[in-house]
């Protein structure tokens, strides 16, 4: 998961030259955290100023003629009626139930996690504690499929991988301890089926497969080869018992320069957030069928920042109207000095996160009786070490944030660490939170945002 830091509203990004001189000095280790946030982070010199059918029914012919022939004519359409209604009658029925709602307080697992002994210890965690829910990748940053997947695209181009070595043991493991399960899914950023199969890729002008910094390839949004591959997982994971679909990197890489790429005759026609909001809509409409929620993560900066919109495609009020949750993602290391008027972000994890919400707040005032995504914000837990005046996330730290969340008048959250490493001080036992009013401030988390 990739957020972009920057300086809020303004023209460029303005701590990476920070971080990447921590890189390569050795001050930041490269484990699996910090190579979560290699791309955003690398990215912070850019300028921003980048940019049913219905089908027509035949009008029946009805002959004139006597009484008789009216009545024969009306009891032939009595007929063809019973019939179309009872032909729909299938079909109705394989529209299956969504699980009842959860109010999400969870936690990110990585595919080698979930089929790892670990999981075990992270089960007993939710028990214990406030925690309730689980995201799961089950198509990560690699794109590959953290399980043996038997689907027509993962086994044509092998992207299965055993991680997880059995799935359907994994979620009934975490069902008979009531654990919503949310599998996690990355859209477009796929090195891995862009390197399989070429013609599915960004393309350069020139004709080249286009690779971000690092070197990989994403696939093209507007292939509509790609968003049946991702229905394809998607539908796997429903089947095999997630309770929530969750898309992430549903979006365009940062490193994309209009001028020399060429993401075909579509992109004439639509532009990033077009594609991108049809996308969801699409997702939305396919997956629900299936009894699964369906979400996606978006950028922190995109709740109130136009030109981050356009670059990444992602309109933050657009896609809310075809999900049933959506994640912004605003841990406060990944907002540069001075957004929403506070000096360090990262060192003040309550107002940031306080700031951010409202800001969701009024960017989601829809009219009464219009569909809009519940507001599940994934919340750091991890210290970063690379920003300038960082703090120590710790139990305080990451209380702050929860404590903001309700302040803000939302109740699920989500917390992120790549390790998956997490800190059971920083959460309620279960008994505690059963009894807790939802929106009480506590004074622990008061003193980190003094």
């Amino acid at each position: 998961m990739v957020i972009i830091m920057k300086m809020r509203k303004a023209g460029s990004f303005c701590a990476g030259a920070v971080f990447l001189l921590c890189m390569l000095t050795g001050c930041v280790s490269q484990d699996e955290e910090t190579a979560k946030y290699t791309e955003a982070n690398a990215e912070i010199n850019i300028e921003i100023n980048i940019e049913e059918e219905l089908d027509s029914m035949a009008e029946k012919e009805t002959a004139a003629g006597d009484k008789t022939e009216t009545e024969n004519a009306e009891t032939e359409s009595m007929k063809i009626e019973s019939t179309e209604t009872d032909s729909q009658q299938p079909q109705e029925e394989a529209v299956m139930t969504k699980p009842a709602s959860v109010k999400v307080k969870g936690i990110y697992v990585s595919g080698p996690t979930a089929g790892s002994a670990r999981i075990d210890d992270l089960i007993q965690l939710v028990e214990e504690t406030e925690l309730n829910a689980m995201v799961i990748d089950i198509k990560n940053d690699e794109g590959l499929v953290t399980y043996k997947m038997q689907s027509d695209t993962v086994l044509e181009i092998e992207a299965g991988i055993n991680y997880i070595k059995d799935i359907n043991a994994l979620v009934q493991k975490c069902k008979a301890k009531d654990i919503y399960l949310i599998a996690r899914i990355v859209a477009f950023k796929d090195p891995y089926l862009a390197e399989r199969k070429p013609e599915l890729s960004v393309k350069t002008t020139e004709g080249e497969t286009f690779r971000d910094k690092n070197g990989l390839a994403w696939v093209n949004p507007y292939q509509r080869e790609v968003w049946d591959y991702l229905m394809e997982v998607a539908s796997e994971a429903a089947a095999a018992g997630f309770d929530e679909i969750q898309f992430d990197y549903i979006r365009f890489s940062t490193d994309l320069k209009a001028n020399k790429l060429d993401f075909g005759a579509a992109a004439e026609e639509k532009d990033k957030i077009e594609i991108i909001t049809e996308f969801t809509r699409y997702a939305y409409e396919t997956l629900s069928p299936l009894g699964v929620y369906v979400s996606a993560d978006v950028y922190g900066t995109v709740i109130d920042n136009a030109p981050d919109q356009k670059i990444v495609g992602q309109d933050y009020r657009q896609m809310a109207e075809y999900l049933d949750y959506i994640s912004p993602m605003i841990y406060p290391s990944h907002y540069g000095p001075g957004s929403y008027g506070i000096a360090i972000p990262d060192a003040k994890p309550y107002d940031t996160i306080l700031a951010a919400l409202h800001a969701s707040q009024e960017a989601l005032e829809v009219p009464e009786g219009q569909h809009c995504a519940q507001v599940r914000p994934w919340l750091q837990s991890f210290t970063a070490k690379w920003v300038n005046g960082h703090i120590t996330y710790g139990e305080k730290a990451i209380r702050a944030q929860i404590d903001a969340v309700y302040d803000a008048g939302y109740e699920e959250w989500i917390l992120w660490n790549a390790a998956v490493n997490y800190q059971k001080d920083s959460l309620l036992p279960q008994e505690t939170a059963e009894t807790e009013e939802v929106f009480e401030t506590t004074e622990a988390s008061e003193t980190t945002h003094s």
